[in-house]
């Protein structure tokens, strides 16, 4: 991933008569994501992935997803692309809508105010999951059959039952938007972009903080206040992340896994791996084939 010294900033221009746009992916496999760079827009984005496995990176928040994901990112929330060549998932649709959608007089109304919580919450990210991903996915894959009124009505009876649900996760910590806001998002995205292309190796302190523009300290206190995390805690995460996709994507050991990933040792893997995942690599990638392709022999 090349370092850029601005942001991607997507425009989003829904198509002429409609006010949202729908982007439906039936064939991913074939497909390269259109922005895989750390990227941001305006708009709220829901993004609805039919089965696979891949990372999900929204703000500060990485993990890896598995079976599909249901995702709503709030407004000028950096994220990447959900889905590429390797995460074999069955489609991918997405839709995007301005923050006052459907206007700012309907979103007003008494009977929007849960609609109206929900996008505020987005900003932080929010993934979905049991029956509300399974189901509200289901719907929002309908959206590209229906005509423009018949999307309009269903998007908003979609957001109105994810508005509902209690089967969610806050993917930020509250603020992080207003951090990333404050500092502006040349900074955030010059780190992003740098810990991308060189987490596989050794990054110090005096590096990154060169790349920031700032001293250590200073360094050091940014990006704890702006990801909750230390430096060294989240790109242990990202590393870890890595892992993971390479876990289910291939048959290398988990020693190259490890060491493919930017650990030094198997000791450190080890123990940043079951504290990310609360399992041992070797039970995540045996519970992953039995999931995805039922049991098969240990390659380690």
């Amino acid at each position: 991933m090349e370092t850029s010294s601005q942001p991607v900033r997507e425009r989003v221009t829904p198509a002429p008569g409609t006010s949202f746009l729908v982007k439906h992916y039936p064939e991913p496999k074939v497909r390269v994501n259109k922005l895989p760079k750390w990227h941001y827009h305006p708009e709220l984005e829901l993004v609805f992935v039919r089965g696979g496995h891949g990372r999900r990176h929204v703000g500060s928040h990485i993990s890896h997803f598995q079976d599909g994901d249901l995702i709503l990112i709030g407004s000028n929330l950096p994220h990447l692309g959900f889905t590429d060549r390797m995460t074999k998932n069955e489609k991918e649709t997405v839709v995007q809508f301005a923050p006052s959608f459907p206007n700012a007089e309907f979103l007003d109304l008494p009977e929007m105010q849960k609609v109206k919580d929900l996008m505020h919450r987005s900003r932080n990210g929010i993934s979905f999951h049991g029956t509300t991903r399974t189901v509200q996915g289901s719907r929002l894959e309908r959206l590209i059959t229906l005509p423009p009124l018949g999307r309009l009505l269903l998007l908003v009876d979609i957001l109105n039952e994810l508005a509902d649900s209690a089967e969610f996760e806050s993917l930020n910590a509250e603020g992080f938007h207003l951090q990333v806001e404050t500092h502006g998002f040349e900074r955030f995205n010059q780190i992003q972009e740098f810990i991308g292309a060189n987490f596989d190796r050794d990054i110090s302190l005096d590096e990154i903080s060169g790349i920031a523009a700032m001293t250590v300290p200073a360094f050091c206190r940014y990006f704890k206040k702006t990801t909750g995390k230390t430096f060294v805690t989240y790109l242990n995460d990202f590393r870890i992340v890595y892992a993971c996709k390479l876990l289910a994507d291939d048959h290398s050991t988990i020693q190259n896994v490890a060491f493919d990933s930017g650990f030094n040792s198997m000791s450190q893997f080890n123990r940043a791996f079951k504290k990310h995942t609360g399992i041992t690599a070797s039970e995540y990638r045996s519970k992953f084939r039995l999931n995805v392709n039922g049991p098969l022999p240990d390659l380690d």
